[in-house]
Parts: structure tokens; C-alpha cells; sequence
């Protein structure tokens, strides 16, 4: 399986949601889209939306440490929400919750964040 991407920024908030699988075959590909779009957009936040994410390993968990170091780095932050649950016991594995804040749903997310 592969991995779509919706990228889109609101309000200074870049939404990332994914489906299927992040790993060694996708993870390049994320990476360079995000950036290019952190780039261009005047980007504050992030929000990651992992519901429909079925798979991801620790090419995954390095993007997406990343681009959390990249806007921490600019003052922003990174949220993720609608987390599938093997993702969840991932994240939790790797201890990325300590860093990364969890909320149950994105328009909940994205009101976190500022944006109605």
C-alpha cells in the first residue's frame, strides 16, 4: 500500500492528513512536501492527523520528528489527532506524546491552535 497526503494550510496552520503507510518508501516524499510548503506559506503550526494511517515505522517517526524540530524552531507547534492505534502505541513507544500534543479530533485541534 502507499501513502495519499492532503496537505493544506489554514490560518498559518499546515494540516497533514495521511493514508495507508508511512515508512522507508514514503517518508522522503512527505518530507519534501512538507518542507516545500513550509517554505512557501507562512506556516505557525502543524496538525497531523493520523486517523486513516494503517502503518508506520521509524523512517515515519524521523519525518515527522523533523518537522516538529523545524516549527518548534520557529516558535510553533506541532499537534496530532484522530490517531490510529497502532500508531498510537508508536508514538507512545518512542515517547514522541512528550513532546507532541494529542487531542481526539481536528476541529478540537485546530480550535487548540487558534483556528476556529
Amino acid at each position: 500500500m502507499s501513502l495519499k497526503m492532503d496537505l493544506e494550510v489554514r490560518n498559518g496552520v499546515l494540516c497533514i492528513r495521511l493514508e495507508g503507510e508511512l515508512d522507508h518508501h514514503t517518508a522522503d516524499e512527505l518530507r519534501t512536501r512538507v518542507n516545500e510548503l513550509m517554505d512557501e506559506e507562512m506556516v505557525q503550526h502543524i496538525l497531523l492527523n493520523l486517523g486513516s494511517l494503517e502503518f508506520m515505522d521509524s523512517s515515519g517517526l524521523g519525518v515527522i520528528l523533523g518537522r516538529y524540530k523545524k516549527i518548534a524552531g520557529l516558535g510553533g507547534e506541532m499537534v496530532v489527532c484522530s490517531i490510529s492505534p497502532a500508531v498510537h502505541r508508536l508514538f507512545e513507544l518512542s515517547g514522541m506524546f512528550k513532546i507532541i500534543r494529542l487531542e481526539s479530533d481536528e476541529k478540537y485541534a485546530l480550535h487548540t491552535l487558534g483556528v476556529a
